[in-house]
């Protein structure tokens, strides 16, 4: 089953590097795409969108028009760690 996610914060492939890994990490995720103009993700599998929206907004990525200050901050480590990949 394909869910897209409209989300806030993608800024660069470093962004993407982070998303990916986390969210391939989710049991029955077997593919993400993410496209960083539009901060859109999409997902294949079989899985809860609750547990994709949670993990995204634990890194800094919410739901458009759901972030503030500290997911801004949160997605600038993430962004970090997926850049030295």
């Amino acid at each position: 089953m394909e869910q897209i996610f409209i989300v806030e914060n993608i800024k660069c492939s470093g962004c993407v590097n982070s998303i990916k890994d986390a969210l391939l990490k989710i049991k029955n995720i077997t593919h993400v795409e993410v496209n960083i103009e539009k901060e859109l993700i999409t997902i294949n599998g079989d899985v809860d969108k609750d547990a994709v929206v949670n993990k995204l907004t634990l890194m800094g990525y919410p739901e458009k028009g759901n972030n503030d200050l500290i997911k801004k901050t949160k997605s600038y480590i993430s962004c970090a760690i997926g850049k030295m990949k």
